[in-house]
């Protein structure tokens, strides 16, 4: 069977990519950015508070961390309520310990469940975004319009009762569709965390304007690290050190340079894994040339 004349066929293709959110161009052609202090690099440590109910409809697919057994799932069910009531509040004293600010992204339907911890997250001086209404209302292609419009609606509305105003959004699983951006950014959210597409923030275009695409590297991610691909704790640290290096480095050509990574509070949070936080914490912020602060002070102090 042959295929279609208009198989290869493909509108948008062209030099450099095939959307127009932001313009193209290599890291050699940009304009050099720097902080006001003269930092090499900025680095942010991203918590997400995920909300994981025991029976998640898996539409269209389970999010990272979502019940993996027959209903009811209490064993993974419990560990991830376990993060949310222990682990990130020993990830509070690590960053306290290290004298680092982060920034905590936090499902809406939490908010209410556990306020004592998001009073202490705030009272820390952390940053609080919004990472979507909870793990089961994925942004995706097939979303329909309507609903992922009310996915963002209810997320903005649970933080305004809650008396937040978060500006940085993270959503379900860092997953989009095509109209994601332009929702969120008409929701007042000036910050993104889903892309990771360069080592400084990059303004996207939506239809309500601009927003900052802030680089948070899913190749550094913890659950990606330790869970998916079974790396020791030591090997976690010497990557995000060796990362720090390596970026920083790059200032002298580039400008300013910054980037994200996650530690979840159910397996960052571990009794067994704190050294290596506080080891990775402190390793960045005792550095004379790099600036551990939440994601919105970073993006908006490269300029």
């Amino acid at each position: 069977m042959s295929l279609p004349p208009d198989y290869l066929d493909y509108p948008n293709r062209k030099h450099g990519q095939d959307h127009d959110r932001y313009q193209w161009r290599i890291v050699g052609d940009r304009k050099k950015k720097s902080f006001s202090g003269g930092a090499a690099l900025g680095v942010a440590v991203v918590v997400p508070l995920e909300y994981f109910m025991l029976n998640p409809s898996g539409t269209p697919f389970k999010h990272p961390g979502a019940m993996a057994t027959p209903y009811p799932d209490l064993r993974h069910y419990t560990t991830r309520d376990y993060g949310n009531r222990v682990g990130a509040y020993r990830l509070l004293r690590a960053f306290e310990k290290a004298g680092a600010k982060a920034t905590f992204a936090v499902n809406a339907v939490l908010l209410d469940r556990v306020r004592p911890l998001i009073d202490a997250i705030v009272g820390d001086g952390h940053e609080i975004a919004a990472h979507g209404y909870d793990t089961d209302s994925i942004h995706w292609g097939g979303v329909e319009a309507e609903t992922e419009q009310r996915y963002v609606e209810k997320t903005r509305l649970a933080f305004e009762a809650a008396g937040l105003a978060p500006r940085t959004w993270m959503s379900p699983a860092r997953q989009q569709s095509f109209n994601t951006p332009d929702l969120i950014a008409d929701a007042g959210f000036d910050i993104c965390l889903d892309w990771e597409l360069d080592t400084v923030p990059v303004k996207m275009k939506t239809k309500s304007g601009t927003i900052s695409a802030f680089p948070l590297l899913n190749e550094l991610d913890d659950r990606f690290l330790l869970s998916t691909k079974n790396h020791d704790e030591a090997s976690w640290r010497d990557q995000i050190l060796e990362a720090a290096d390596m970026t920083a480095s790059e200032a002298t050509r580039h400008g300013g340079q910054l980037f994200g990574f996650t530690m979840t509070p159910y397996l960052a949070g571990l009794p067994f894994r704190i050294w290596a936080v506080e080891e990775i914490l402190s390793g960045l912020a005792n550095r004379d040339d790099i600036l551990v602060d939440t994601v919105s002070n970073l993006n908006d102090g490269l300029s």
